[in-house]
């Protein structure tokens, strides 16, 4: 019998990769997220099932998790940064979205479905954090603070399901290419977003849901804790070589 997960912000980037990672490992995945034309063609691609999922929003949560009884994965993808500036300039409303996405959306998801994954006798956790929640860095203070605060969750919840049959990773990209973090975060400018990448070789979205996958697919008695992933060229979140 094929083992069940489910993958928030399946829509693009790392969700969709994952999604089309753990298809093609043989499991039945429910993807989420807010573009359901999006989530049309990725189940067309990968014969996934979807729903509409808004991390954000309570009752969009609960209808999107209503019916699920067991359950092996949850991939807590759903994520995001708003703005790039110094804390004398923050937006606040940037950053209570940074929190409400990738803190309480992450908190939501988890809290809804734990029942289901302690069901199945042997649930999963998995969610995507990143650099900026291990190093800090000028201008990044938001979003630093929301993925701290998410590998916070993740490290908290790890030790209250000590004993049961839950698994809590973390998988920490550096540099990924090929999701719109970047065009998020610059509020949809294109040639700024470009920048962030240019002249460098960062990680591919296919490479991050290769190590959803690796860890996913690991005997249950094996835990990855914490999967920090960056590329060869990347030492430091800042810290990135750059050709040209």
């Amino acid at each position: 019998m094929a083992k069940s997960a489910v993958v928030s912000g399946a829509s693009s980037g790392i969700g969709a990769a994952t999604v089309r990672a753990l298809c093609a490992d043989g499991w039945e995945v429910l993807a989420g997220a807010r573009r359901t034309d999006r989530l049309e063609q990725l189940a067309a691609e990968t014969g996934c099932s979807w729903k509409r999922l808004d991390v954000t929003d309570q009752p969009s949560v609960d209808t999107f998790c209503d019916g699920i009884a067991t359950l092996n994965l949850l991939v807590n993808n759903a994520g995001g940064a708003k703005g790039f500036g110094p804390v004398a300039e923050a937006n606040d409303e940037h950053w209570r979205w940074m929190f409400e996405v990738n803190v309480l959306g992450v908190e939501r998801m988890t809290r809804v479905l734990l029942p289901a994954l302690r069901a199945s006798g042997d649930g999963h956790v998995i969610t995507i954090g990143s650099i900026a929640g291990h190093e800090a860095y000028e201008g990044g203070a938001g979003y630093n603070a929301a993925k701290f605060g998410a590998r916070a969750v993740m490290e908290a919840l790890r030790l209250e399901l000590f004993g049961e049959p839950v698994r809590v990773t973390e998988i920490a990209p550096g540099l990924v290419s090929g999701a719109e973090f970047s065009l998020v975060r610059f509020d949809g400018d294109e040639q700024r977003a470009a920048k962030v990448y240019e002249g460098t070789t960062p990680l591919q979205v296919e490479d991050v849901a290769a190590c959803v996958a690796f860890a996913a697919n690991r005997p249950s008695h094996v835990n990855i804790d914490l999967m920090i992933v960056k590329p060869r060229e990347q030492p430091r979140a800042t810290k990135v070589l750059r050709r040209g």
